[in-house]
């Protein structure tokens, strides 16, 4: 016999719709990471109309007077910084978990009509949302580490005071955004999961209480 608790149906379909949400917004936010030329920034006192974007793929100038945008691709990888080249793997690997993440928790839903058994549905959230904080993890770290060897860099004192330095742009904004939500849409998942099985709990058994007794002269 089963007795259910406080933790209702509704409360889980939310979790779960809120995983999936978030987990959309933050390959969203990834893939904004990803393309934008702006990780590191640059800008100089002697061209104080012109501004540089250091990204993964390309190297942008700025020019705030004609409003222009010239980009130009890396080279070769080879020449990149150790740093952005670490960040070109795990963002992609991020990317690609990050599609996984959909594809596994969407049909996972309990709102979604498919003939899939309940516990084949939980084993895939449970996929999805611990998929979904590693991808937090693989975003995190590559921007944390960028944003870690441009500080180091921008408070190096053996670099003159006159020479220009990179400076944080707005993808390492997205990227730390895009990781928080990663994380926090595997905690939804995976909540959802727990309050799924705790909701039809084993109820306790009940003390037998003691019978009338039966005298017999």
């Amino acid at each position: 016999m089963t007795r259910i608790r406080p933790a209702t149906d509704a409360r889980i379909r939310a979790l779960e719709l809120l995983g999936v949400a978030l987990s959309a917004c933050a390959w969203i936010f990834t893939l904004a990471a990803t393309l934008r030329s702006a990780w590191l920034t640059l800008s100089t006192e002697l061209l104080p109309t012109e501004s540089y974007e250091l990204g993964l793929w390309e190297t942008c100038v700025v020019q705030d007077v004609q409003g222009a945008l010239l980009c130009q691709r890396h080279d070769s990888p080879l020449a990149l910084p150790r740093d952005i080249k670490l960040a070109r793997v795990l963002v992609c690997a991020a990317l690609c978990a990050g599609l996984l993440v959909l594809a596994l928790a969407i049909p996972g839903l309990h709102a979604v009509n498919a003939r899939v058994d309940g516990r084949v549905k939980k084993a895939m959230k449970m996929c999805g949302g611990a998929l979904s904080i590693a991808c937090g993890v693989l975003v995190l770290v590559p921007v944390s580490y960028v944003a870690h060897v441009a500080a180091l860099r921008f408070f190096d004192e053996s670099v003159p005071d006159v020479a220009p330095r990179w400076e944080f742009g707005d993808a390492l904004f997205c990227g730390w955004t895009a990781g928080v939500l990663h994380l926090m849409a595997g905690t939804a998942l995976l909540a959802s999961c727990a309050s799924l099985q705790n909701l039809h709990a084993p109820a306790p058994l009940d003390h037998l209480r003691p019978g009338p007794r039966t005298e017999y002269v």
